[in-house]
């Protein structure tokens, strides 16, 4: 990329992370013209360091890529169909007839946990506490369902967690040690992990800092929050290079899946009921938001983005050390969204 370029990218970075309050910011931007990375702000809301490459830190819904990816493994192993209905794997689960392309692409009627006020009242009073997956779904059968399955859209972190629970069931194996076998040890993502129910972030990391259920004007150091709540939602830790090999395969198939599941996954974007668009949808686990395909993650503290144009055969990797958001169109707009939207505008057309 030219310095004019490179300039424009960086002002952005630095601007937009000031306006949204992020103590930190990394980007990454990987074109036909050359790799950019950019990084701004510190390590932590009190450091003097700034983030680099090799900061671990919590890439919240960047996960279910990859829950997603195992998922379509296992119907490319033939060892489950995506017109199999949840129930079959996890007893009593909520609207269990909803089937597991259902339950991958958000139109099950499945209620989120973490909209449940007696979710978030015990979650913020103990950030620390260990969750079980079947403890997150009880939660979920405890609300009324949002649609009969296949009658409308609506994310849910729910739905992530019981593929994670149908992936361990066929497989026999925790999920830390499946993402290990097939996706992190195969593509080389050496400093990608699932944490389980440890607080631990491995060093040299990125400080959350996050005002979710704090009081107004608030914000607290959520570092070492239990990830646990989040399972195979939202709890993989990773730095900046791991997420640029995780897109090179995830946007191709490379290494992960053959060609005809690979398209699949690219064919299986909804683009209704609304929310959903002509020009916005989702997916197995993959969004499409005006010709930018991929997933952004959320956890209290942490922002992340994973976008792939494949038109410009561009790929733009965010990450912020906060969730707090600023407005932009008069919508509240997290740290990460944030930056990356002023990173594709400045980007050469």
């Amino acid at each position: 990329m030219d310095a004019a370029t490179t300039a424009a990218l960086q002002k952005v970075l630095d601007d937009t992370r000031v306006r949204t309050g992020a103590p930190g910011a990394l980007a990454r931007i990987i074109s036909t013209n050359g790799t950019w990375t950019g990084a701004s702000g510190t390590t932590a809301a009190s450091g003097t360091s700034k983030p680099g490459a090799t900061d671990h830190t919590r890439v919240g819904s960047l996960t279910k890529t990859m829950t997603a990816t195992v998922l379509l493994q296992l119907v490319q192993e033939s060892k489950v169909s995506l017109a199999d209905p949840i129930g079959k794997y996890v007893p009593g689960a909520p609207n269990p007839s909803a089937t597991l392309q259902q339950v991958a692409d958000m139109s099950s009627g499945i209620p989120s946990y973490t909209a449940s006020n007696a979710f978030t009242d015990t979650y913020f009073a103990h950030p620390e506490k260990p969750w079980q997956p079947q403890q997150l779904v009880d939660i979920a059968k405890s609300m009324p369902a949002v649609f009969a399955p296949g009658q409308g859209w609506q994310y849910s972190n729910t739905n992530y967690g019981l593929l994670g629970m149908v992936i361990e069931k066929v497989l026999g194996q925790p999920i830390g040690e499946v993402f290990g076998k097939r996706l992190f040890g195969p593509l080389g993502m050496d400093n990608t992990s699932f944490p389980g129910d440890s607080t631990a972030i491995p060093a040299p990391y990125l400080s959350g800092l996050t005002n979710q259920g704090q009081p107004a004007g608030s914000n607290v150091d959520s570092t070492h929050w239990n990830p646990s709540m989040a399972f195979t939602a939202g709890a993989v830790i990773s730095t900046l290079d791991d997420p640029q090999k995780w897109g090179a395969a995830l946007f191709t198939g490379a290494g992960i899946l053959d060609a005809r599941t690979q398209q699949l996954r690219r064919d299986s974007i909804l683009h209704s009921p609304p929310p959903n668009s002509p020009t916005a949808g989702y997916g197995i686990g993959l969004g499409d938001r005006d010709g930018w395909w991929g997933h952004d993650g959320d956890l209290p503290g942490y922002n992340s983005v994973l976008f792939h144009n494949y038109t410009t055969n561009t790929t733009v990797i965010v990450l912020t050390n906060t969730d707090n958001s600023t407005t932009i169109d008069g919508r509240p707009t997290p740290a990460a969204q944030a930056i990356f939207a002023g990173l594709a505008a400045a980007l050469p057309q």
